[in-house]
């Protein structure tokens, strides 16, 4: 593996960063680990767990983007992250399997033809952000989500971008469709 690079960008959410990597962490989907339970067999998670006050790692394509607790400086947390990055890329598996990779093959027709919807017009400005959604129900004109990476912590996910996402759905699926989100509580 070539000289791996790194390059650290902000997100609309001041508790998440990004990482951008000149090689992918995640070659297939994306996916969002809250805790270290969730990562035990991806290294590369597990090690960026280990730092002080990470909520969340959300791997996409070459993005890692961090969520932390607000109780410690950017700088000294950026730096650790990138060195943990520099020295695990090298032996990362990008095509490691995730519950995402699976999700949708089970998934009804509604909800499929909503994450359509979803990743042709709202997820490519989330991903741009550091951030996702997942689609966790459907009931009637009820579609409850969960926000993902950069977007779980974020003070804008609950009031416009929910707006937009509620907004695209009505025009192109429902016109009474209602977005519940889950928020994350990281702070």
């Amino acid at each position: 593996m070539d000289l791996i690079k790194t390059m650290v960008r902000a997100t609309p959410n001041p508790y998440a960063k990004k990482i951008i990597c000149n090689f992918d962490v995640k070659a297939r989907g994306k996916v969002s680990f809250n805790g270290v339970d969730e990562c035990t067999h991806v290294p590369l998670a597990l090690a960026l767990f280990q730092l002080p006050e990470v909520t969340q790692i959300h791997f996409f394509e070459n993005v890692v983007t961090i969520t932390q607790s607000g109780n410690i400086a950017w700088d000294d947390l950026v730096e650790q992250a990138k060195k943990v990055i520099i020295n695990l890329l090298p032996q990362h598996d990008p095509d490691f399997e995730s519950a995402e990779h699976n999700r949708r093959k089970g998934l009804p027709t509604e909800i499929l033809q909503i994450e359509e919807i979803l990743d042709r017009t709202i997820r490519p400005a989330l991903q741009g952000d550091g951030g996702d959604l997942e689609v966790l129900d459907l009931d009637g004109h009820l579609l409850t989500i969960r926000y993902e990476g950069a977007c779980g912590s974020c003070p804008s996910a609950a009031t416009g971008t929910l707006s937009a996402i509620q907004s695209v759905l009505r025009d192109e699926y429902d016109p009474e469709l209602e977005v519940i989100p889950i928020m994350l509580e990281t702070h």
